[in-house]
């Protein structure tokens, strides 16, 4: 099969693979061949399409005509606009779908105070200001040997923030490190901070509210004469504590997995999304949580996604957060619908309808239990729907910041980064898994092949996702990526 009709009201295909100019397309009923050269991922008419009608993929409609298009020719941006405004009005119809039934699934993690569960035990640094950054840096750099036994690793996360902010830039900054503080993940943290900045240690500590002070130290690098051999001193009494944590038995039922995408392409909506899309419902099955962001790849795809939501309370909660993004592009001078990247644009995807559309089934059919605010922590077992940029360090250390003990990361194109949270890097095609061995962990482009069934790769996913959880390390683990990204939307003193 070269190409596929993603659903019955569909007026065009996708590319599975590339097609040259004269090539039969299988994807329907109706014999068609391609008019020209269509690459993989790509779309392709399956009927004739005037001028200013709807094209339609996902059984949603992803933007206009821009002149009449001749069935098996090209549909992409050179024939296609978004149909998207800044004003949209939304409706609620709730639908409910019911979810595989499985039997109960467990993994080694660890178990922390008040009842939370890690599935690393980490040491790590973290800055409250940037001004501190290079020496967090070194710490971590000279202090690896504190690493072994128990330990798994010891990690700094760098940032330019902590100073010169005001109001909610500085809030957020506040929130994100203490939520990274306060991770699972994590079985000790050093915090550093120099001593002059805006965020000061007794305003970080009062954000912290408790914490655990065989596990947690503080730092004030203008209060010591030599901040790396206090540091080191520090360090050495957090590994002690850290050491005493073991891996036990766990309920599946008790992880939380962030769902994010980047660098998609045209198979990114029909092999490794909804890969994960099936994943997300079988781990809520099990009673465990996952949490989908991105908002502005929300746009254009609400209905598909909001519909699902538990309540009507729920859902005007979702609209809210929508508009509330919709506002902040306005209120920057930008239009709510040029989203998609030239990566993105060269992999197949036209509009940010055709980004959202194929973004959203990441979420699965599951109902949404809860609609979070930035960095907020997850409450509520379930799929959860946080508020988050589509960019991918910033909406990671959102998940993150919000209890994801991993992240599964679907990609088209490849990137090497990762969060604080294992990142599981998940391909959309056979041919980046392979060309980038070194970056990609799963590779849902089976499923374009014909080798499985979505739900198969969603079974296989799921028993990766738990090796993971028990200690199997990422690539991006293996080899050290760890970054984080602040949330900014206000002025710098």
């Amino acid at each position: 099969m070269n190409s596929i009709k993603i659903h019955p009201l569909d007026n065009v295909v996708v590319a599975l693979a590339d097609i040259e100019s004269g090539d039969c397309i299988n994807a329907d009923e109706n014999k068609l061949c391609a008019s020209e050269k269509i690459s993989r991922g790509h779309k392709i008419a399956l009927t004739n399409i005037k001028e200013n009608s709807p094209v339609i993929k996902y059984g949603n409609q992803i933007g206009i005509a821009t002149c009449d298009i001749s069935a098996g020719s090209h549909v992409h941006t050179h024939n296609v606009k978004t149909a998207l405004s800044e004003d949209t009005k939304y409706e609620y119809h709730p639908v409910l779908n019911s979810l595989p039934k499985l039997d109960g699934k467990s993994f080694m993690g660890y178990r922390r105070p008040k009842g939370k569960i890690g599935i690393r035990n980490e040491i790590w640094i973290i800055p409250t200001v940037g001004c501190v950054n290079s020496v967090v840096e070194k710490l971590a750099k000279d202090n690896q040997d504190l690493v072994g036994g128990n330990i798994e690793g010891l990690y700094a996360f760098t940032h330019p923030y902590g100073c010169s902010q005001m109001g909610e830039d500085h809030a957020t900054t506040k929130k994100v490190l203490a939520s990274l503080v306060r991770h699972p993940n994590a079985g000790g943290v050093l915090v550093v901070s120099l001593g002059c900045e805006n965020l000061t240690q007794a305003e970080f500590k009062e954000e912290l509210r408790e914490w655990n002070g065989e596990r947690v130290k503080f730092l004030t690098c203008q209060d010591v004469e030599d901040e790396l051999s206090e540091g080191r001193k520090l360090l050495e009494e957090i590994a002690r504590a850290a050491q005493e944590s073991v891996r036990e038995e766990i309920d599946a039922s008790e992880l939380i997995v962030g769902l994010k995408c980047g660098g998609s392409d045209g198979l990114s909506g029909i092999t490794a999304n909804p890969v994960v899309g099936r994943f997300s419902d079988r781990l809520i099955s099990l009673g465990g949580s996952t949490v989908l962001t991105e908002v502005p790849e929300m746009f254009g795809a609400e209905s598909i996604l909001f519909n699902r939501c538990k309540d009507s309370a729920t859902f005007y909660k979702a609209i809210d957060m929508v508009d509330s993004f919709k506002k902040y592009f306005v209120g920057h001078g930008q239009v709510v619908y040029e989203n998609p990247s030239p990566g993105n644009k060269e992999g197949g995807i036209t509009t940010l309808e055709d980004k959202s559309c194929g973004c959203v089934q990441k979420g699965g059919s599951a109902q949404i239990v809860d609609v979070l605010g930035y960095a907020e922590p997850v409450k509520t077992k379930g799929l959860s729907i946080l508020s988050g940029p589509g960019n991918d360090m910033v909406s990671a250390t959102d998940l993150t910041a919000a209890g994801a003990h991993m992240i599964l990361f679907t990609t088209g194109r490849g990137t090497p980064f990762g969060a604080p949270a294992p990142t599981v890097k998940i391909s959309t095609n056979t041919a980046l898994y392979e060309k980038k061995a070194k970056w990609i962990d799963f590779n849902a482009g089976t499923v374009a092949e014909g080798k499985e069934s979505l739900d198969e790769a969603g079974d296989r996913l799921l028993d990766y996702v738990l090796k993971v959880a028990s200690g199997e390390f990422t690539k991006q683990e293996e080899d050290g990526y760890r970054e984080i990204a602040i949330f900014k939307d206000g002025v710098t003193l």
